[in-house]
């Protein structure tokens, strides 16, 4: 069956698509729905049988039929990318009213108070679809795109994040489902996408994580985030302000990449998507965007913007329409106005496509000629294309005719849907088995890939641009680096006030119990912000799962939501951006279910701040926290080959008086060295700090009674260990004197060795481990070069 491209190629008119001058006339009214859902599918506008014939009642009480711009704009607006239509029930049930009394605005980025004159903005989502098809340029475009969320509040962007998610590096290629690329092509092309997008606009990529887990063979997820700082009287709101206002298109020119990029992305992969779905993959252009963002931000430093927007998901067609329904008004378009990358655009094409490097202004028409002016001297093109109009309609012209005319209300509000959910029985327990050799599995866990060095990733990109990066993301002395917890960022030149940012999930733990992982992922950004001295202000989150119409994918993501809402709302933080992506799922299945967190801290004063490494001959060594044997999904039982086990459980109560202590001990100086236990448990923890650093003696038998291998390598949550400065221990003590608290060493030397008493006799000790860090360094260093190289 021939597409609608097609059709109007070849000029085969039938009696659905009759042509008038440059659009269709599409008649829904005679349509059976066999033949509705037909025409959905031909149009790529991916929606279901109830909305065709929503759609369709609508155009009857208007008493025509509905042109093709009409129906693509539909398409975008309705899409699950741009409405949320699955997953904004449990959204509101769980997670969009946490204190709301903080944040400022939750727009195209959230916003919330940084100090007495500054507000700081972050936005976070996801470009899943366009990186498994193309994955240099759909990851480039997401950094791309999530920079312009920030620059449309008003913002200067300061810093990018990108947790990545992708299957095994050594997966086996005959294993591959077809139309699949492999797992390490997709690694490195979307490392070189944000590498080069990022470091060409000058904004440092500080933050993310990058986690191998087969379950993304067929799916990889990319997901983008970027921090800004702005004056509080220079703020924008994401609205179209007050009729008469212009909207001036601004940026670079629209062209037939990134048509359907939202239906694309709001559909399942197929072995087909590879040819029939790259033209939805946008083209980055970072030598444009740069001085876009110095023009917009020009503008709103003058004070002559009324409101601005990025082109995101929908192009034209959702940005004009949001603009106006959120002023409560309509708007009248232009489209031969539009500046086009070709020639033989039809209007349908224009409405709705993707291309990147564009934002929309809101300007008053004293203020135009000023706002042209600027974009002039910055080359960037800048034209009126129509204006805001009190009748609360969205009228789109083409030479001189009008092509579509949409209620406002029900183009943009789109449909939600109360789905099905089936949350499936979890039955967790651990195994009996001998205890193995623990230097050859501490070994094995180190030189893992969700363990080792992350270098290779991380020095691609230019984490130190600007200057403002004060705590990096690798730790340590110099030639012998170490993972740091969070990064640190100060953004305003006169002030010692920061911005500390980390993110996380572990999927394997969510794999398994969805609700749990989530729980742990918000515990663990918690914990990594308080690692550096920041006390937790804010989160943002990405929410990546399978196909919603399934109902177990759909009860995962219930009670993921379940998750981060319990543990946000007791520790008081506001989820102030966020985004969800859906219909991550193959003919392999579907990803694990991937709620990514991002953390926002807010660092008093960035000359207090603590990083992970060993620092200091002779400093004892604490931990904080209880070890559990919960072993499930830890990196231990992947090592040893088992896949059951108890996720590890979290007591939001517990760890903010955690925080609030080590927070307090931070601010009196006490605390030299300070790392979160997480993957690879206490082992890795120690080895991580040694390698930054100095090594250390450590001795594991105040920690109780559990097997030596479950107190090195348990994942148990809301734990630290921490280097206190000699002499300060009395004092550190009676800070956490109703705190689970173990001293368990002390710091020196060149290796790492531990000990623990022997099972079999009382009093005698056990050395488990003893390395030198040289080593340590060397094994973990290794991980991702052996398998990538100097790619």
């Amino acid at each position: 069956m021939l597409k609608l491209k097609e059709r109007i190629k070849k000029e085969k008119m039938t009696s659905d698509f009759k042509k008038k001058e440059a659009i269709y006339e599409i008649d829904l009214f005679n349509a059976t729905n066999e033949r509705l859902m037909e025409i959905s599918d031909e149009m790529g506008l991916a929606l279901n049988i109830q909305e065709m014939v929503r759609i369709r009642n609508y155009f009857k009480e208007k008493g025509r039929c509905p042109t093709d711009v009409e129906l693509q704009a539909l398409g975008q607006a309705w899409s699950e990318h741009c409405c949320y239509k699955s997953s904004l029930p449990a959204i509101k049930k769980h997670i969009y009213s946490i204190e709301k009394k903080k944040i400022v605005a939750r727009e195209d980025a959230g916003v919330a108070e940084f100090d007495e004159n500054h507000y700081y903005v972050v936005a976070f989502e996801s470009h899943n679809h366009p990186s498994a098809i193309e994955p240099y340029g759909g990851a480039a475009t997401g950094i791309g795109g999530i920079v312009r969320d920030v620059v449309c509040m008003g913002a200067q962007p300061i810093a990018l994040i990108d947790p990545l998610f992708f299957a095994s590096l050594d997966y086996p290629f005959d294993e591959l489902p077809k139309g699949v690329k492999h797992p390490r092509y997709l690694f490195k092309k979307v490392t070189e996408g944000i590498r080069d997008y990022g470091n060409r606009i000058g904004i440092p990529t500080v933050a993310g994580q990058v986690y191998f887990h087969d379950g993304y063979v067929g799916n990889c997820l990319v997901n983008v985030g970027c921090v800004g700082i702005v004056r509080k009287d220079e703020m924008i709101h994401s609205s179209a302000g007050s009729v008469g206002n212009i909207f001036i298109y601004a940026g670079g020119k629209t062209g037939r990449d990134g048509i359907h990029g939202v239906t694309f992305a709001s559909a399942e992969l197929t072995k087909e998507s590879e040819e029939e779905s790259r033209s939805a993959v946008q083209l980055g252009d970072p030598i444009t965007k740069e001085p876009l963002i110095h023009a917009c931000l020009e503008c709103a430093k003058l004070g002559l913007l009324e409101g601005m927007k990025d082109f995101g998901g929908g192009g034209l067609s959702c940005v004009c329409g949001e603009l106006a329904q959120e002023a409560g008004l309509g708007a009248e378009i232009s489209l031969d106005k539009v500046p086009l990358k070709e020639k033989g655009m039809a209007p349908w094409e224009i409405w709705v496509s993707e291309s990147q490097e564009r934002m929309m202004l809101m300007v008053e028409p004293k203020n135009l000629d000023e706002v042209l002016r600027i974009f002039k001297e910055w080359d960037i093109l800048a034209i009126p294309i129509g204006r805001a109009i009190e009748e609360q309609v969205m009228r789109v012209f083409y030479k001189g005719r009008m092509v579509a005319e949409l209620d406002i209300d029900f183009q943009t509000s789109g449909v939600v849907y109360d789905r099905p959910y089936k949350i499936r029985e979890i039955k967790m327990k651990e195994r009996e088995f001998e205890m193995p050799n623990l230097d050859e599995i501490l070994e094995k866990i180190l030189s893992s890939p969700n363990v080792a060095s992350k270098e290779w990733v991380i020095r691609q990109y230019d984490h130190e641009v600007r200057g403002n990066t004060v705590i990096k993301p690798l730790q340590g002395n110099a030639l012998n680096q170490t993972h740091g917890d969070a990064v640190v960022v100060k953004p305003l030149e006169n002030s010692y006030r920061g911005i500390a940012i980390a993110t996380d999930v572990n999927p394997f733990f969510t794999s398994i119990n969805p609700y749990m992982g989530a729980r742990s992922a918000v515990d663990e950004v918690c914990r990594n912000l308080v690692s550096v001295g920041a006390y937790p202000d804010s989160l943002a989150d990405c929410l990546n799962f399978g196909n919603p119409e399934k109902m177990e994918r759909m009860g995962e993501l219930w009670e993921a939501c379940r998750g981060l809402g319990e543990m946000a709302s007791s520790l008081k933080l506001p989820f102030i951006s966020g985004n969800v992506s859906l219909y991550n799922e193959t003919i392999h299945g579907a990803v694990p279910p991937t709620p990514t967190i991002v953390g926002i801290g807010i660092v008093e004063d960035i000359r207090k701040c603590v990083t992970a490494e060993f620092k200091e001959n002779g400093d004892p060594v604490y931990l904080i926290g209880e070890t559990r044997k919960e072993m499930g999904a830890s990196e231990y039982y992947k090592a040893m080959g088992f896949e059951e086990g108890v996720i590890p459980s979290t007591n939001a109560e517990i760890l903010r008086k955690n925080m609030d202590a080590l927070i307090v001990s931070m601010k009196k100086g006490m605390i030299r060295a300070c790392h979160d236990v997480s993957n690879g448990g206490m082992g890795i923890c120690l080895a991580e700090m040694a390698i930054g650093g100095l090594g250390a003696e450590i001795c594991l038998h105040g920690m109780g009674r559990l097997r030596m291998d479950f107190k090195l390598f348990s994942e148990s949550n809301t734990r630290w260990i921490v280097e206190v400065k000699r002499g300060r221990e009395k004092e550190f003590e009676e800070l956490f004197k109703e705190i689970k608290l173990t001293k368990i060493g002390q710091v020196g030397g060149t290796r790492l060795v531990i000990y623990d008493k022997k099972e079999t006799k009382e009093k005698e000790m056990e050395k488990i481990i003893d390395m030198p860090i040289d080593h340590l360094r060397k094994i973990w260093n290794e991980g991702l070069w052996k398998l990538m190289g100097n790619q």
